[in-house]
């Protein structure tokens, strides 16, 4: 009864003021401790999950690359996320407190809303009973007991770097993202901000995205105006996560396939990020079906393969490809050169 868990459900402590401990945990991004109480004090709250939980292993797509200005890993190993809810943007530090335990500090207008979202984005609705992993993951299975799939709830927050990484290279679409929230993101609050954290826009913010600098951002105009339409349609694309409740992911991934030029691979890329969809596969990604092949049959496959393959493990097919993503051994040998990168400023 140590940790208060016994029942099988998850603790979430209330929000306080900072305490002298929850300082001691780790350092923020840039400042030094004193300018937490300078930028006003953080909403503190502490989820105790009944099973193992592993911050980093949960997470970590939801970062863009190594320079997202929305999302910071620390060398105490910290994570420093922000995000933009209903009621306003927050930033928030994330501190693994034990293997089952995370504590959350959070800043800004949305703070207390993101902290009532805290469970859901550390996967706490993430249910992997009945998952039997293939027999090549399943020592990485064992090791990463804390691995769950998040459901950050914020669908365009997803969806517009999702859309920004259709038929480019991620490095590519990774600078178009973070150019793009450098020139129309918000100044993040508390700490954070103080470290140069962003905020991302808006739907009003995207939608406002003038043409010239989408092309300084090099993202070409399919893409642009991709973004725009689903800005467009914001509120009921927020929605997505109701209608998974109501009528399962099949619904939501339609609602946000409704939009022109979102297809199956992107709807499944906010899918796994946003709704928490662990069965979410991200058909017509240019690496996946290979590497899900040479895994688990020792052979490059293609599309329609690889769902032949995961079929066996639905409805936790996208955790099956996160094990394999964790194992290291989530691309196939490489054939030929790598391509190059498309520069869109040039046309």
């Amino acid at each position: 009864m140590g940790d208060g868990c016994d029942d099988g459900r998850v603790t979430v402590l209330p929000s306080t003021g900072p305490g002298p401990a929850e300082h001691a945990v780790g350092d923020p991004p840039g400042p030094a401790p004193a300018a937490c109480h300078a930028a006003g004090a953080p909403l503190t709250r502490r989820v105790r999950s009944a099973r193992p939980l592993d911050l980093h292993l949960t997470l970590d797509r939801l970062g863009r690359g190594p320079y997202d200005p929305t999302f910071r890993r620390t060398a105490s190993g910290d994570l420093w996320r922000t995000t933009r809810m209903p009621s306003g943007p927050a930033a928030c530090r994330l501190v693994q407190a034990g293997p089952r335990d995370v504590v959350a500090h959070a800043w800004g207008p949305g703070a207390d809303e993101a902290l009532d979202a805290l469970p859901d984005l550390l996967g706490e609705r993430d249910d992997d009973a009945g998952f039997v992993p293939p027999p090549q993951l399943r020592d990485v299975h064992r090791r990463a007991t804390g691995l769950r799939v998040p459901r950050t709830g914020r669908v365009l927050e997803a969806l517009v770097p999702a859309i920004l990484e259709q038929r480019v290279q991620a490095v590519a679409a990774w600078r178009s993202w973070a150019w793009l929230l450098r020139r129309h993101g918000e100044r993040a609050p508390g700490p954070a901000g103080e470290a140069g954290m962003l905020v991302v826009p808006d739907a009003a913010g995207w939608a406002g995205v003038p043409t010239w600098d989408w092309h300084r951002a090099n993202v070409d105009p399919g893409r642009a105006r991709t973004v725009v339409a689903a800005a467009r349609v914001a509120r009921r694309l927020e929605e997505c996560g109701a209608v998974l409740d109501a009528s399962g992911a099949e619904a939501a991934h339609a609602r946000l396939r409704v939009v022109p030029g979102v297809g199956v691979w992107t709807a499944a890329e906010v899918a796994q990020r946003a709704l928490g969809d662990a069965d979410a596969v991200s058909v017509g990604d240019f690496h996946l079906a290979k590497a899900v092949g040479w895994a688990l049959v020792g052979e490059r496959v293609d599309d329609e393969r690889m769902l032949e393959l995961l079929a066996p493990y639905a409805p936790h097919r996208y955790r099956v490809v996160r094990l394999l993503e964790v194992s290291g051994r989530a691309r196939a040998p490489r054939r030929g050169p790598r391509l190059s990168i498309q520069d869109h400023r040039r046309n």
